[in-house]
């Protein structure tokens, strides 16, 4: 079980694939284990790993509340496929482990009561803000143009990556290929969103971070449902 080594090419392709239908390493929602893969990687992945790349972007933003994320670190090697062999440094990695948990074992009980602490506050949270909130979901069609850099861009690529967000409430709809100008052809696409939870900053700011691909993106039409 693992990603092998997260700073080959070989590895960081592993973490896309294992990406492609899941928005996080563990759940439905950013945790210690997308830390623990996160600091790993140690730089962003090419853009041509699209699913790689779009959870890098995202873990990165929880950086400065990492101590707060659910789940205790766990082995890099505990996490991934099951069908990868962990090559991540396995002996000395065992062996400083087994040390830091005599060190610390005391102060990773407690922090894990912390965690659950906080879970349990935000699970509370939610659920009150869920019954104060029993009102009509408005959803919004929007259409995107999304513009490439010239037109040896691969637009096959670029729809994958644009593809690859995924979000609470974003469903991506159909597409094609509009011609620009001087053979470039930007790619229009459809999607619908809750209002309350996916905004057009947030897609433009997902979609253009593909900048191997993307040269900027535009809302050709916003539709209330």
């Amino acid at each position: 079980m693992g990603f092998g080594d997260l700073k080959s090419p070989t590895g960081l392709q592993v973490l896309s694939d294992y990406l492609a239908d899941k928005s996080y390493i563990e759940g439905y929602m950013p945790s210690q284990a997308d830390m623990a893969v996160f600091e790993a990687v140690s730089s962003p992945p090419p853009a041509d790993l699209c699913h790689a790349l779009h959870w890098y972007n995202h873990v990165k933003s929880y950086e400065k509340e990492k101590a707060r994320l659910p789940g205790v670190k766990k082995a890099l090697g505990k996490y991934g496929p099951a069908n990868v062999e962990d090559t991540a440094e396995s002996g000395a990695t065992d062996s400083k482990e087994d040390d830091d948990m005599d060190l610390f074992g005391s102060d990773e009980e407690e922090e894990s009561e912390e965690v659950k602490r906080l879970r349990e506050e935000r699970l509370a949270q939610y659920e009150s803000k869920k019954a104060r909130k029993q009102t009509v979901v408005t959803k919004s069609s929007i259409l995107l143009d999304v513009k490439p850099w010239d037109d040896e861009t691969d637009m096959a690529k670029l729809e994958e990556c644009v593809r690859s967000i995924q979000a609470d409430s974003l469903v991506w709809g159909s597409s094609k290929l509009v011609l620009v100008g001087y053979g470039i052809k930007k790619l229009q696409i459809q999607c619908v969103v809750e209002d309350d939870k996916v905004g057009t900053d947030m897609l433009e700011e997902q979609i253009t971070a593909f900048d191997a691909y993307v040269q900027s993106m535009d809302v050709a039409a916003f539709n209330k449902i």
